[in-house]
């Protein structure tokens, strides 16, 4: 029999696709509703501050599906459509240019949004954010052919992979942070620094505890950045990059609680049974970890919509995948996984050889592995992961040592 049940699924980003996928991959027969805001069909982001960005790679890498994909499965895509509310008691969603829908079933893969620099001269000409495929097309426009003078304000990832991507390509890039050492907060003082000295070595000016007062310009185009000082930094190209903020406003509206993202349990159900949430936006009980985590990476959007839609259809479903991410920067390919809260005053032990940037580092918390880090070595990361998940103390002398196989400690 044919359901009858229409499920909306909110954000038309990786995490809301992949959940669609999942849906009829299980059977679902119902209908489909993806609301994406965007123009574009749903994409991915990593390409858009690498590969993509130094136009190594096409269109092809970044959506997530061919456009007849959709029709083919029975997935009805409504791309330009924005949703302006929610109201949970008549499980309907008011959007953009049309009547409310119904939902018997919602999923929220709202995502984030870049947080604002709210400073003098953030809307000049020249000044950028990244977070959608429309930036990184404009910011490619920028830095092709190179000879440009781009300044960053923030060290984060995605500020880090862009000014290593913009220097590649014939840039000049300077970075200005407040924190003395730019990464520090996500992989501590010691790696951050090994971040800070590589770019060094290409040619990025790395300026550290510095802080910015306003960006100036004139005839409405950037012409650099003010310290709190009085210097300004030359730049006709600004990046601000100073972190993400969870888009939680439709969840509000429903009424449902929120505290950093949109809280959920391990099957990604919020608080109100026929209301889900995935991806950026979702703060979700993750029962190895034994609390709540919320993750801005790609691979958590790749695996929690599959969860919320198994939990959508009244599976049993119990999201423990570790977090993971990845970075390339110059010469240097990273992958992380684990657990963040807990890697705060861990004990870093590595394993290979850090001086030539081909190393392991893994944060043992009372002789347990909670998190893992491989720089420039490959195939190591499943074995890493499964330290972490097993959770068992370790022999730190047999972890450290390159001569004892990963897969027998």
């Amino acid at each position: 029999m044919t359901s009858t049940k229409n499920f909306i699924i909110i954000g038309g980003g990786l995490a809301g696709v992949s959940a669609a996928e999942e849906l009829r991959k299980q059977g679902f027969d119902g209908t489909i509703q993806l609301i994406g805001k965007e123009a574009h069909a749903p994409y991915i982001r990593p390409p858009l501050s690498k590969g993509y960005l130094n136009g190594s790679e096409g269109l092809d890498a970044v959506y997530v599906h061919p456009a007849e994909w959709y029709a083919e499965n029975d997935i009805q895509l409504l791309t330009g459509t924005k949703a302006f509310g929610v109201n949970a008691a008549t499980h309907e969603v008011t959007v953009s240019g049309g009547k409310p829908l119904h939902y018997d079933k919602l999923l929220l893969a709202t995502g984030s949004s870049p947080r604002l620099l709210t400073i003098d001269g953030a809307e000049l000409g020249g000044v950028h954010y990244l977070r959608t495929l429309d930036d990184s097309v404009a910011l490619q426009k920028e830095f092709t052919g190179g000879g440009r003078t781009l300044v960053l304000i923030g060290s984060g990832w995605i500020g880090m992979e862009v000014g290593a991507t913009a220097r590649t390509l014939g840039n000049d890039v300077t970075i200005l942070e407040r924190d003395p050492i730019p990464l520090a907060n996500a992989i501590g003082d010691e790696l951050g620094t090994m971040f800070a000295e590589v770019h060094k070595e290409k040619g990025v000016v790395l300026r550290t505890s510095v802080v910015v007062d306003k960006i100036v310009g004139s005839h409405g185009k950037v012409a650099g950045v003010q310290l709190d000082s009085g210097e300004v930094v030359p730049a006709d190209i600004v990046l601000i990059g100073v972190g993400a903020v969870p888009n939680v406003a439709l969840a509000d509206d429903a009424g449902i609680i929120t505290e950093n993202g949109i809280v959920t349990d391990q099957a990604m159900q919020t608080s109100d049974p026929d209301i889900f949430a995935a991806g950026d936006v979702a703060n979700a009980f993750h029962p190895l970890a034994n609390m709540r985590l919320r993750s801005e990476h790609w691979a958590n959007a790749l695996n929690e919509g599959p969860a919320a839609a198994r939990g959508m259809l009244g599976q049993n479903e119990s999201y423990e995948e570790i977090p993971y991410f990845y970075t390339d920067q110059f010469d240097i390919g990273m992958e992380y996984s684990g657990y963040g809260p807990m890697t705060r005053g861990a004990k870093i032990v590595y394993r290979g050889n850090r001086e030539g940037r081909e190393f392991v580092a893994f944060w043992l918390k009372d002789g347990r592995v909670v998190a893992g880090m491989n720089v420039n070595v490959w195939d190591v990361n499943e074995q890493v992961q499964r330290l972490i998940r097993e959770g068992k103390v370790v022999d730190e002398s047999r972890l450290v040592d390159e001569s004892v196989p990963l897969d027998e400690i």
